[in-house]
């Protein structure tokens, strides 16, 4: 059986940080495949269009052999939802043993997702710890605990594990604050997707 991690968000855009944890559940979980996930119609939020995150997610992946960049939300109307991607991903591939990369802070608002309590069983948890805030490991665990708890309390069990990953400081928003005040973003991103937001003057006040 094949073990394969999902890796949905809005990627805007995505970033070196984006990039370690992928590679970081690549190694830890001994995943045949990472599958990125951008979402053409987040359910919260706005985000750039969608045919510019993915070019950069493709730019940014290419090189990586294990790295697959799915445009399968492009087959659905209406909002993104998990679930949803993630049955229509098993079709694709079967016999395979399910991951869901996240973060912690969108973890934490699992139970609260559409049909949040199905999905929470069809695969295993990997979670990117978020410390940025002053949270300590056992501060995270205990965060991951109450979703575990909440979860049971409506008959739904959860498998999951923190990514072991070093503390990153960089997040898209704060991309797109840096260029919104004409700051450099070399290093943060890749130098492709440098370029590719450059090129298209995407987060500026003269975005396309």
């Amino acid at each position: 059986m094949q073990q394969i991690a999902i890796f949905g968000g809005t990627f805007d855009p995505i970033h070196w940080g984006h990039l370690l944890v992928a590679e970081t559940a690549l190694h830890q979980v001994s995943l045949d495949q990472v599958i990125w996930l951008p979402s053409l119609n987040p359910p919260h939020k706005q985000a750039a269009l969608f045919e510019h995150r993915v070019e950069m997610l493709q730019r940014a992946t290419e090189d990586h052999p294990a790295f697959t960049v799915s445009l399968i939300e492009l087959n659905r109307s209406g909002m993104s939802y998990a679930i949803n991607s993630l049955t229509d991903l098993s079709a694709f591939y079967p016999n395979t043993h399910w991951y869901w990369i996240i973060g912690l802070d969108a973890f934490q608002t699992l139970p609260r997702w559409y049909r949040g309590y199905e999905l929470a069983q069809m695969c295993d948890w990997l979670i990117a710890p978020r410390l940025l805030g002053g949270e300590t490991i056992a501060q995270s665990e205990l965060i991951c605990k109450q979703v575990e708890q909440q979860l049971q309390n409506q008959s739904s069990t959860i498998h999951w594990q923190f990514l072991n990953i070093p503390l990153v400081g960089v997040s898209s928003s704060l991309i797109r604050q840096c260029i919104r005040k004409n700051h450099s973003i070399r290093y943060l991103v890749p130098e492709s997707v440098r370029s590719y937001i450059t090129a298209h003057q995407l987060y500026s006040n003269k975005s396309e």
